[in-house]
């Protein structure tokens, strides 16, 4: 298999903040899973409006993230993302950069939860296969910090090949989905690491 291209590592605080936006974010989120899309297709995607969207997509361009691609009329030219995915890497030491990095996470968790509320209100609408074919699962693990690590390289490898951005080999029903993935140690209510 070829060698996949690697996520755009996240460092900067001011672009870390930009990416904090929920509407940010939804947007960055929307053009990786589905591909080049106008401002107006964004607005009704993520529920906002095209003028709101085009906005934040000229400051998603600023960084970097988004830039426009050549459009089929040549009326309104879409938005596509540049990247494959982010990685903010380890939690920085520096509060303001914690901060920034915390904004995005909690940006992506709720839109996260916002993509799963909304899979779980259409249901009954979905093709019989693809509700046969979501699931939705937990799992309580008793693993070492280097055997966390491994399990979610592991899951990583096994999942870039499918990623909208860079997949190439899609067979002809494939549509864009959505995979979570979060690993962490277990902290009980009083902020303990359990045992």
């Amino acid at each position: 298999m070829a060698e996949l291209p690697p996520r755009k590592r996240i460092e900067d605080a001011e672009l870390l903040r930009a990416l904090s936006h929920p509407l940010r974010s939804a947007l960055l989120h929307h053009l990786t899973a589905v591909g080049p899309r106008t401002a107006s297709e964004c607005a009704e995607a993520v529920g906002s409006t095209a003028s709101n969207c085009s906005w934040h997509l000229r400051q998603l361009a600023q960084y970097g993230l988004v830039e426009r691609a050549e459009g089929e009329d040549g009326r309104e030219r879409p938005w596509r993302a540049r990247q494959v995915g982010l990685e903010l890497g380890e939690l920085a030491d520096d509060p303001v950069q914690r901060a920034a990095q915390l904004g995005v996470v909690g940006a992506t968790l709720g839109h996260e939860q916002e993509l799963t509320q909304r899979y779980l209100d259409s249901l009954d609408g979905l093709d019989p296969a693809w509700r046969a074919a979501s699931g939705l699962s937990t799992y309580a693990l008793r693993v070492s910090p280097a055997e966390l690590t491994r399990l979610v390289e592991a899951i990583d490898a096994l999942v870039r090949p499918y990623v909208s951005a860079i997949r190439t080999d899609a067979p002809p029903d494939a549509r864009p989905a959505h995979l979570g993935l979060r690993a962490f140690p277990r902290i009980d209510h009083t902020g303990k690491a359990e045992e």
